[in-house]
């Protein structure tokens, strides 16, 4: 399910009650167009009710173009979920988006998504298990969205698929990567100085963070103490007329197990801000 807590409602009437609400995670495999009679997660699929989703939200995000809602579902093979509020929240519809893992006609395969963002054209990001950052474009699926085929692997078109900086495992064929990245942001605002809507993942295995600048990564590696494990990040602009010192990213040390970065026993974890300038001699 999906759950929201409105926080206009709150502000007028402080009543916890009436601010919040929820959305079971429903697909319109009827293809009627509108929420009817579900099967539960674990039931047969019936061609005359739509189908609940089992599971939820990993990471979740507003598309800044149509307003719907869009999160990830661990697992394997994992989705993409978009859900449209609408006039009637408890009477949402959901779409699901597998990733392409065992689609003859796709390039690459992978599965998993773990953190997700979204940038202003409604392109979703989305860290991958199997060693990938991966994009979806709805505005890309050729078939149709809804009906008793739209399950999840509906639209494997809609998918592009970056393999990550770094080795893969040793035996595995596939392409990838051993990165174990946990999450993922976009730059909407420009708050980096790479551009607006670069996509950025965090390069858990890696002691970075990776950002993808025209189909390529460029690794922002925090070199000391090593150890850097990002759990998430964030963009802020303090000055915009201070060009690139006024800007910049902001992500954490957010391991667990402090005491295994560089200088061992009694480290304790850090806040990093990365800066980029735009030519290594700039003031």
């Amino acid at each position: 399910m999906l759950g929201w807590f409105d926080m206009k409602v709150w502000d007028a009437t402080h009543d916890e009650q009436k601010a919040q609400g929820w959305t079971a995670l429903v697909v319109d495999t009827n293809g009627k167009g509108k929420r009817d009679a579900y099967t539960e997660p674990g039931e047969p699929l019936d061609p005359k009710k739509d189908m609940r989703l089992a599971g939820g939200f990993y990471g979740v995000a507003p598309n800044p173009s149509d307003g719907s809602i869009w999160g990830s579902s661990v697992g394997f093979p994992g989705a993409i979920l978009r859900v449209v509020p609408g006039a009637n929240p408890s009477m949402a519809l959901t779409e699901v988006y597998q990733p392409p893992l065992d689609d003859p006609k796709a390039k690459v395969h992978g599965y998993s998504p773990r953190g997700m963002d979204i940038d202003h054209n409604g392109v979703v990001w989305a860290s991958l298990a199997s060693g990938h950052f991966a994009s979806f474009d709805r505005r890309k699926c050729k078939g149709p969205l809804n009906g008793p085929n739209a399950t999840g692997k509906q639209c494997p078109e809609g998918w592009t698929l970056y393999p990550f900086p770094g080795p893969q495992f040793r035996d595995v064929k596939e392409p990838g990567s051993a990165e174990a990245s946990y999450y993922s942001w976009v730059d909407q605002y420009d708050t980096f100085g790479l551009g607006k809507n670069i996509p950025i993942a965090t390069g858990n295995a890696s002691d970075a963070l990776f950002a993808l600048v025209n189909g390529k990564f460029m690794t922002l590696r925090v070199p000391y103490p090593m150890g850097f494990y990002a759990k998430g990040l964030d963009g802020r602009i303090d000055d915009p007329k201070a060009g690139w010192k006024g800007r910049g990213l902001w992500s954490t040390y957010a391991t667990r197990t402090p005491f295994h970065l560089e200088g061992g026993k009694g480290m304790t974890s850090k806040v990093v801000h990365i800066q980029l300038r735009p030519d290594p001699l700039a003031h």
